[in-house]
This record gives structure tokens, C-alpha cells and sequence, in this order.
């Protein structure tokens, strides 16, 4: 019963009010095959900038100290969540059941021909794969993808046929980014490079992380 009101109600206040990133946007009815994706920075950003998950505004969470070039559009897919079901991908297939769920929508990346200069935009993206990445012991997938009808990439449909050089520049950014000189290095791996089925099953699995996010939510 709650749950036919609460679509029906979202609809009509997004009409009045700038819908949420995160909460507000549909990922759209083609997901996981093309979705919609909310983009955070871009390659000239100089700045770290990241959502405001109570506000939905974009904010500066820190500025580029050292040199970290951003390969691709960066930003997460509305109405996902990691948590349980994301979490139990990484345990099963490592080995470890100490992994958790980062707790934030599923992270993705972007590749585009296209100079795009800001971000805080919705842009339409089809998954072609993706890293398994953990952080300490947090699952924290990025989902590889590419513009819909991009000149360059947009007839790619597996990161199998992308240019090694390009994986190996997102692998390598995802893996440093965080290394701030005379300091311990951060505890993130990437174990694996996955491919479109099994980013479409992330994807899913974040999808159903997020409605049980969203009832423990409402009606804890």
C-alpha cells in the first residue's frame, strides 16, 4: 500500500521542487542496459567535488593537492545503493566475508569523446563493465560505461574491446587518486575488471540494495 503512494507523490513534488539526485531522478525504464547517470566532476576539474547526500547539492569535498587527472566523467547512478547485495558479489567471488557495502549509490565512470566542461548534469550511459574495487573492507564498484551514441565509443559493448591503455589509465587513477605524498598508503585494490554481464548484475543488485535502503528508511 505505501509503496504505490510513494512514487505518485515523488512524481508530483519533482514537478514543483528540483528533484534529488540521488532520491529524485529515475534511472530509467532500460536499465540496466542504458540508464541514466548523474555526473559529478570531469577531467578538468582542480577540485574533488561530490554530492551532498542530505541536500542534493553538489559540494567541494577537497581540492586537488597533487597532480590527479580525472580519465573520464565521474559520478554515481540515481536510485542505487551499495549495500547487502552488492557487498555478498565481493564475499563470495574473494573469499571474504568481512565486506560491507560502502553505504553510497554506485559509483560510475564515463568515456566519452566529447569535451564536457562541468559537471552537476544527467547524461544517458550504457554499461559496458566494470572494477571490482575495495576500500579498507568496503565494496566500492565502479561501473564502466559509455555515452549513448558517442562518436568514438558509443559502439563498444564490453570493456573487453576498449584500448588497454584506456583501462589501464582508469585502473590507475581509481588506485592512486587517494596517495597523498608522506603518508601510509590507502588500504584499495581493484581485484578484478569485469565485464557487461556482470555489471549489469551489480547494477541490479544496487537497484534492490536501494528499495531496502529506502523501506528500512520509511518505516524503521
Amino acid at each position: 500500500m505505501a509503496k504505490k503512494m510513494i512514487d505518485p507523490i515523488g512524481k508530483l513534488m519533482g514537478l514543483r521542487y528540483k528533484s534529488h539526485p540521488w532520491h529524485g531522478i529515475e534511472i530509467g525504464e532500460k536499465s540496466p542496459n542504458i540508464l541514466t547517470a548523474f555526473i559529478e566532476m570531469v577531467p578538468t576539474d582542480t577540485v574533488k567535488y561530490e554530492i551532498d547526500k542530505a541536500s542534493g547539492y553538489l559540494t567541494i569535498d577537497r581540492p586537488q593537492k597533487f597532480s590527479s587527472i580525472l580519465p573520464a566523467l565521474y559520478g554515481f547512478i540515481p536510485q542505487t545503493y551499495c549495500g547487502k547485495l552488492v557487498a555478498e558479489k565481493s564475499q563470495k567471488i574473494l573469499k571474504r566475508p568481512e565486506i560491507v557495502g560502502d553505504g553510497d549509490p554506485l559509483d560510475i565512470c564515463l568515456l566519452t569523446e566529447k569535451e564536457i566542461t562541468h559537471g552537476d548534469i544527467l547524461v544517458q550511459a550504457r554499461p559496458i563493465g566494470g572494477f571490482r574495487m575495495i576500500d579498507g573492507n568496503e565494496a566500492d564498484d565502479k561501473i564502466i560505461a559509455v555515452l549513448k551514441g558517442d562518436a568514438l565509443y558509443g559502439n563498444y559493448k564490453d570493456i573487453s574491446e576498449i584500448p588497454q591503455g584506456v583501462v589501464d589509465r582508469l585502473r590507475h587513477y581509481f588506485l592512486t587518486y587517494k596517495d597523498m605524498p608522506g603518508t601510509a598508503r590507502e588500504q584499495c585494490e581493484i581485484t578484478h575488471i569485469y565485464s557487461l554481464k556482470e555489471a549489469h548484475d551489480l547494477i541490479n543488485r544496487s537497484m534492490k540494495d536501494y528499495r531496502q535502503y529506502i523501506e528500512n528508511v520509511l518505516f524503521e
